[in-house]
């Protein structure tokens, strides 16, 4: 078995392994080392957890141990994706490097720039940084690249997703290719990340210790299944769903951390979460740097519980213990799985891996399982569950027993009740039902007499109406002829339509006996004017 002494690495750098506690590499570190030592390019494959950082701190120390860094121009370069990662990477060169006098400088967002520009003017052996926070220095002339020696490129996969890749190439490009010596890492190799180490990488030692985008078989791994009773309830049903997971685990959840896909759904579920008493705190990009230290060292010493992250921050995350992963959503990425759920189970730890999915994420699970080439466990949803022990006792207090100990429903009988109607039998209630009245025919003929009143009461109106037409035109005895003709207009509505209908297509006149169209009453005037022309 191969062991840290065994592979050329400085003294001091040796004690200081020691002194961490450790003795046997790790299969990445052992393969990674050597070649690294010997100045070749390196580029690495593993899932995470596996060691990656120590495989390229170790050698760079050892490298760097001899030499004197000059202002503003490092002599070595470690790019991350995110700040905690930097930040991480930084904490493992304090480690091995305490009995070795190198000098670093971490140069990443939410830090003054005044800190950082005195750090690199003082000159720096290692520079560890996330790109743009290294290009916004480089803007401004506080650095020189073209005399990095050694320059590391983590989590090269995130870097894709993240949109760092023409930044890279930028940085790549600011380097010296001639005196740069380039230890590539990722956990998975997308075709993008292929080209860039075809173009900047050369003839490198390719190590791969574990298949593309497996997850380690320590980690026990679930996805939940879950539809909302209804789309506008699905957030907070959903949060519940967690909560219960949660529950069920029991003791076995020491510690968990809690991945959404979205900063804003992260704060949502860590305030849920602390309403309903778990001790939760959210991280993500945009809170402040400070907040996010405080947040992650609690986690890590053990006094905080729930850490609800975004990829973004969590990403790469060092924290031996965690018991459990929770993806409250179903990672966007299939990459992205593999990440987060190697938070747990580190370092031949158990871990376990559980995923809520919806329905509209059932993509994404498809993808996620072709990536890991594996189906991953169906588990029951606990909800269901709950709800199916339910169902039962809700039943019971729907049912009633009747004299004679039969069970019956009454709902039927309790609204019949209400109108004073005597209590049926549930068979009779539904053939009355379907059955229609035997008096319907009765009822439509009964109508009948209401309709013709009401057609009596419209004469009545009309004939009305008529008197007064007569009274204004009996005054004028040579219009009597008139009235007797307005008496005609006293009839009935479907009367009048008709007689309109018939006026109209014979251009006005009703073979010389009405004139229609006009209203109930008729001036005498017009009919004058139509008098005299008939007499002509």
């Amino acid at each position: 078995m191969t062991k840290f002494s065994d592979l050329n690495l400085h003294p001091k750098v040796l004690k200081a392994i020691d002194d961490a506690g450790y003795e046997t590499p790790t299969p990445i570190q052992a393969e990674a080392i050597p070649p690294a030592l010997e100045g070749r390019d390196v580029l690495g494959i593993a899932q995470t957890g596996t060691g990656k950082t120590a495989s390229f701190t170790l050698p760079m120390i050892t490298l760097l141990a001899r030499g004197r860094a000059r202002a503003r121009m490092p002599r070595s370069l470690v790019l991350c994706p995110t700040r905690e990662l930097a930040a991480q990477v930084a904490e493992n060169f304090d480690t091995y490097a305490k009995h070795v006098k190198l000098t670093k400088a971490l140069l990443i967002g939410g830090v003054s720039f005044k800190e950082q520009d005195a750090a690199i003017d003082r000159g720096v052996d290692v520079l560890i940084a996330t790109p743009g926070r290294l290009l916004d220095h480089f803007e401004r002339g506080k650095l020189i690249l073209s005399d990095v020696k050694v320059m590391v490129v983590d989590e090269a996969d995130r870097m894709l997703d993240m949109g760092f890749i023409p930044d890279i190439e930028r940085i790549f490009g600011m380097t010296n290719p001639l005196t740069r010596q380039t230890l590539f890492f990722s956990a998975t190799m997308a075709p993008e990340i292929e080209r860039i180490t075809n173009t900047f990488l050369s003839a490198p030692a390719r190590i791969e210790v574990a298949r593309q985008a497996t997850t380690s078989e320590t980690i026990t791994q679930g996805v939940v299944m879950f539809k909302a009773s209804r789309r506008d309830r699905e957030a907070s049903e959903k949060r519940k769903l967690l909560r219960t997971i949660i529950d069920n685990e029991g003791e076995k959840c020491t510690n968990a951390i809690i991945f959404c896909n979205r900063k804003m759904d992260v704060d949502t579920v860590a305030k849920s979460l602390k309403k309903y008493g778990y001790d939760a705190s959210p991280i993500h990009g945009d809170l402040e740097q400070s907040h996010r230290t405080k947040t992650l060292d609690a986690f890590r010493e053990g006094s905080l519980r729930f850490l609800v992250a975004s990829d973004v921050a969590a990403r790469g995350l060092d924290v031996p213990n965690v018991s459990h992963v929770f993806n409250f959503d179903v990672p966007s990425h299939a990459e992205d799985y593999v990440h987060r759920i190697g938070r747990t189970g580190r370092a031949g730890r158990d871990g376990t891996a559980m995923m809520i999915c919806v329905p509209k994420d059932e993509k994404n699970l498809a993808d996620i399982e072709r990536l890991v080439q594996r189906e991953i466990p169906r588990l029951e949803n606990p909800l269901k569950s709950a709800k199916s022990e339910e169902a039962p006792k809700s039943a019971k207090s729907e049912e009633t027993k009747d004299s004679g100990g039969e069970k019956k429903y009454t709902g039927r009988s309790r609204r019949s009740s209400k109108s004073g109607e005597p209590q049926s039998k549930p068979v009779e209630s539904v053939d009355a039902a379907a059955t229609p009245p035997a008096n319907t025919q009765a009822d439509k003929t009964a109508d009948r007499p209401q309709s013709k009143t009401r057609t009596a009461d419209r004469q009545a109106s009309s004939d009305d109406r008529q008197a007064s037409t007569n009274e204004h035109q009996a005054s004028t005895n040579d219009r009597r002829s008139n009235s007797a003709s307005s008496d005609n207009r006293g009839k009935s509505g479907d009367n009048r339509s008709s007689s309109r209908s018939s006026n109209r297509s014979r251009g006005g006149r009703d073979n010389g006996k009405t004139v229609i169209g006009l209203g109930d009453h008729l001036p005498s005037f017009i009919a004058l004017s139509f008098e005299q022309r008939r007499a002509g």
